[in-house]
């Protein structure tokens, strides 16, 4: 498998708006797991995903990954990511990201993605007010308590 050349399809994919070319990436059971919208399964939510939520918002997106590595079964990769924000108290601002992708592959596909994304700095990009940063932290909080690993990390 060519990591980097699924990558760049990856990311082009959305930044062409093409929801269909993206799950082609994906197994058909295939799930990504967005920090913003939640938890898509199959082909078909995951290219609605790109195609309707992504770009519901936002627009000119821009994304590249950064220095892969990979066992053939677990793929990580450091991502900057940005889009002009169309929300009216963004005012156009481009919002700027920065993670680390974390995919499961199987048969040169994706069966899972998920992400740990530096939210914060977008958040000011677009002007968003206190209280709304802390109602986003406090889900991505919440989600990430429900993971099975962090079981133990609760355990008291």
């Amino acid at each position: 498998m060519n990591v980097e050349g699924m990558l760049r399809a990856f990311c082009d994919a959305v930044e062409r708006r093409d929801g269909k070319s993206f799950a082609a990436l994906f197994s058909e059971d295939g799930v990504y797991h967005d920090v913003f919208y939640g938890t898509f399964a199959g082909r078909t939510e995951i290219a609605a995903m790109i195609d309707d939520y992504f770009y519901r918002t936002a627009t000119n997106f821009r994304w590249d990954m950064h220095e892969p590595v990979s066992d053939g079964t677990t793929l990580y990769a450091r991502y900057t990511f940005s889009y002009r924000s169309t929300l009216p108290e963004a005012k156009g601002a481009r919002a700027m990201f920065e993670g680390v992708a974390i995919m499961e592959l199987r048969d040169g596909a994706i069966t899972s993605y998920r992400e740990v994304a530096n939210t914060a700095p977008a958040f000011v990009d677009m002007n968003f007010a206190p209280e709304r940063i802390v109602k986003i932290a406090a889900k991505q909080g919440a989600e990430l308590k429900r993971r099975p690993e962090m079981r133990r990390h609760l355990a008291d």
